[in-house]
C-alpha cells in the first residue's frame, strides 16, 4: 500500500506537487494520471526516496521507502529505462541488482523469462530499442518479487503484443494482492488496466475515484441514432437540454435524452429508425473533461491562416 498525506514539493518559486493526499490499495491497479508538468513523475520519484518532500509525508507498506531495509523486495519500480550501465548486458545489469539484496541468480533467469528478454539478455543494454530497454526496466521491478510495483509509462516504446503482456501482467500481479501503481498517456489502455484513477492537474488532486465512476461522473451519455429522416429527427428532437449533432448521413448523435424518449418521440411522429444505440462515455472524454483547466502546455493548429479547422473555425 502507497499513502500520502499532504505530500508536498517545491523548486524554489515553483510547486510541483501541492499537498496531495492519496492512498494506492492492494489486489487493484491504480492509474495515474495527469497533463505533462502537472506532477505525476515528481510525485513517484518522492514515493521512492529519489526526491524529498518540501512538506508532508508519503509510505510504502507502512514505511517510508528509505527505512525498508529490503527495498527491492518492498517496492518494484520503473521511473527511467534509460537507467542503466549501457557496457552492461541484460543479464549482467539484474545480476549485480540481485547481488545487493540476496536475490537468486534463478530469480535473475525468471525475470528475463517472464519479459521477454532470453534472445538478448547477453547484449549489451546501450544497443536495446525503447522497448527492450523498457522490457529490461520491468524485469529489474520484478527481480525482487516486491509487494508493491511503480511503473511511470512502462507501455511506452513496446508494440501491440508487448503492451498487451503489461496489461496482462499489472492485472495478474495485483490479483495476487499487490499494489500496482502506474501512469499512461493511452487513455484507451488505461481504461483496460486500471481500476482505480487518481488523476492530478497542476499538482493537486482532482479526481480520485474508481474508473466507471470518473466515466460515470464527467462524461454525458450520448445515443446514436440512424434514420433516413435525420434532418426531421433532429428537428423533432432539439430543445432545451438537448443537443443534437449530425455526424454522418443519416446518422446522429444525441445527448440529453435517453434512448427510450427518443424511440417514442419518433414513434409518435411516425419517423423510422434503424439504429438507436446508447453510447457509453469514455475515459478519454472523461480525461479532457476534468483537466481541461489543468493543462499547463497548450497545443495550438497548424491550419494555415484561414484554412477551416475541423469544427468549422478558422485556424490560428
Amino acid at each position: 500500500m502507497i499513502e500520502a498525506l499532504n505530500l508536498a514539493k517545491n523548486y524554489g518559486d515553483k510547486t510541483a506537487v501541492a499537498g496531495v493526499t492519496f492512498t494506492v490499495k492492494p489486489g487493484q491497479v491504480t492509474g495515474f494520471l495527469g497533463p505533462n508538468g502537472a506532477g505525476k513523475s515528481t510525485t513517484m520519484r518522492m514515493i521512492v526516496g529519489l526526491d524529498r518532500p518540501s512538506a508532508g509525508s508519503v509510505t510504502v507498506n507502512g514505511l517510508p521507502f528509505a527505512r525498508h531495509r529490503d527495498p527491492l523486495h518492498q517496492v518494484g519500480a520503473l521511473l527511467d529505462a534509460k537507467a542503466v550501465h549501457t557496457s552492461r548486458s541484460a543479464y549482467n545489469h539484474l545480476l549485480a541488482m540481485a547481488a545487493t539484496h540476496q536475490i537468486p541468480t534463478s530469480r535473475v533467469h525468471d525475470v528475463i523469462e517472464m519479459t521477454g528478454l532470453t534472445q538478448v539478455a547477453r547484449k549489451k543494454a546501450g544497443g536495446f530499442s525503447l522497448g527492450m530497454g523498457q522490457r529490461l526496466g520491468i524485469a529489474a521491478a520484478l527481480l525482487g518479487d516486491p509487494q508493491t510495483l511503480i511503473l511511470d509509462e512502462p507501455v511506452n516504446g513496446l508494440d501491440p503484443e508487448g503492451v498487451l503482456w503489461v496489461r496482462n501482467l499489472v492485472r495478474y500481479l495485483a490479483g495476487q494482492g499487490k499494489t500496482v501503481f502506474l501512469s499512461s498517456h493511452l487513455m484507451s489502455e488505461m481504461a483496460q488496466t486500471a481500476d482505480h484513477l487518481i488523476v492530478i492537474g497542476r499538482g493537486r488532486i482532482i479526481a480520485d475515484a474508481p474508473v466507471k465512476d470518473i466515466i460515470a461522473g464527467t462524461a454525458e451519455a450520448r445515443t446514436r441514432v440512424r434514420t433516413q429522416q435525420a434532418t426531421e429527427l433532429g428537428r423533432l428532437l432539439a430543445g432545451h437540454g438537448v443537443t443534437v449533432d449530425n455526424k454522418e448521413h443519416e446518422t446522429l448523435e444525441i445527448t440529453g435524452l435517453v434512448p427510450t424518449q427518443i424511440a417514442r418521440i419518433a414513434l409518435d411522429n411516425q419517423v423510422l429508425i434503424y439504429e438507436l444505440t446508447p453510447m457509453n462515455g469514455s475515459l478519454e472524454d472523461a480525461y479532457f473533461d476534468l483537466t481541461k483547466d489543468e493543462v499547463e502546455y497548450h497545443s495550438h493548429s497548424l491550419a494555415p491562416a484561414g484554412a477551416a479547422t475541423e469544427k468549422g473555425n478558422k485556424g490560428p
